[in-house]
């Protein structure tokens, strides 16, 4: 019986994909060869030495110390393009907001006082400032062409919108799914000049830390404006503020409000919204239950974000996995080990990914305890599991 801890409420939908026959899931439990969570902060958490896998039923890991699981031999799973449709649904939803000025109009009509002839005077009086645009034959710039960046481009397409995209690392899937009618740009200055409004969908690294900073906002084409539903962080909120007050940029829309942001006139600040769906909360925690039984039952990985890709066909009855340090002579150690026990291997599959690889071995007969012992004993092996 395989042990599921979960450290966040996870939709039922997702939950009952682990088979009650061989999974046994709860919120508290001990010696967890998994674990599925949300927002948990796993920084500083002591992590079981039973642990063999965790799932993020969402996109981010922030909240995981992905470096310390790897050296750990633990892979971290996540749920990319569960929630892109909610994301996209958001991401036009703030550029119409921002588009037609709908908060602000809201807000002004709240605050109108009088009878309804005084109130209609007064509407009649004060809407034109208020007048928006035509998202139809404007320009949206697209910065990460991913699951989410692809679906908002195709629908900006859709709504007569003019789309050009940018990102240097497109995968080839994603590729096939953008309509051919988004035109490529070179660079991110490019995007931010020629277009009417702008919309992020990359991962907070180093490399995108601060993307939007005051020196590109200072490029930017007058009266844009910014969307960032993606992370925090990627933006340089202090610097859109000042665009703002200058006239550069034309408003922020954006999925992560703080002190600086949340008052402002020309921000539209939500309370991260992004993937809180109840659809998008069913896919991720569907896709990760599934990531994870597919690992600790066949050793196969899929959209880890620190192990490598891997799956192989079962070849006999019988299989091995050995989690270890991208080393030399580690395949040599393995299959001796498995020879010296006079055991004849039926297929073998080895993939790496930076400092961790992994070894799937099928052989014709249950692996002994002797050979288990014998392969963990090998310097640089994380784990070992007969599957």
């Amino acid at each position: 019986m395989l042990k599921i801890l979960t450290l966040n409420s996870i939709p039922v939908a997702g939950l009952e994909r682990f088979p009650r026959d061989r999974y046994e899931v709860a919120s508290e439990i001990q010696r967890p060869d998994g674990v599925v969570l949300r927002s948990y902060d796993l920084h500083g958490w002591d992590v079981p030495k039973t642990l063999r896998a965790v799932g993020r039923a969402g996109v981010g890991t922030d909240n995981i110390p992905v470096e310390d699981y790897t050296r750990r031999g633990i892979p971290v799973f996540n749920a990319p393009g569960a929630n892109a449709n909610a994301v996209k649904e958001l991401v036009l939803t703030g550029m119409l907001l921002a588009a037609r000025n709908v908060f602000p109009a809201w807000l002004f009509v709240r605050g109108l006082t009088g009878g309804d002839t005084d109130i209609s005077r007064q509407v009649e009086t004060g809407k034109k400032q208020f007048r928006g645009t035509e998202l139809e034959g404007r320009t949206l710039g697209v910065v990460g062409l991913g699951a989410i960046g692809v679906k908002v481009a195709n629908a900006a397409f859709g709504l007569g919108m003019r789309v050009i995209g940018y990102d240097p690392s497109i995968t080839v899937p994603n590729a096939w799914q953008l309509s051919a009618h988004t035109e490529q740009a070179l660079g991110v200055d490019q995007v931010l000049r020629e277009s009417d409004f702008v919309t992020l969908h990359v991962p907070l690294i180093e490399a995108t830390r601060n993307l939007v900073s005051a020196d590109r906002l200072g490029r930017i084409k007058p009266g844009c404006v910014l969307l960032n539903f993606a992370r925090h962080g990627i933006v340089d909120d202090q610097a859109v503020c000042e665009a703002i007050q200058q006239g550069r940029l034309g408003g922020y829309v954006c999925d992560f409000p703080n002190a600086l942001l949340k008052d402002h006139e020309r921000v539209i600040a939500l309370p991260h919204l992004g993937a809180s769906t109840r659809e998008s909360e069913e896919n991720c925690a569907a896709m990760v239950v599934d990531e994870v039984r597919d690992y600790l039952e066949h050793g196969h990985i899929r959209n880890s974000v620190n192990f490598p890709e891997m799956a192989m066909p079962r070849n006999g009855g019988y299989r091995m996995l050995v989690v270890n340090a991208n080393v030399p002579h580690m395949i040599e150690g393995i299959t001796s080990a498995i020879a010296a026990a006079d055991i004849n291997i039926c297929d073998l599959l080895n993939k790496s990914r930076g400092e961790v690889a992994c070894t799937l071995v099928d052989i014709e007969c249950p692996p002994p305890d002797a050979v288990l012992q014998r392969v963990r004993n090998i310097a640089g092996v994380l784990g070992v599991y007969a599957l």
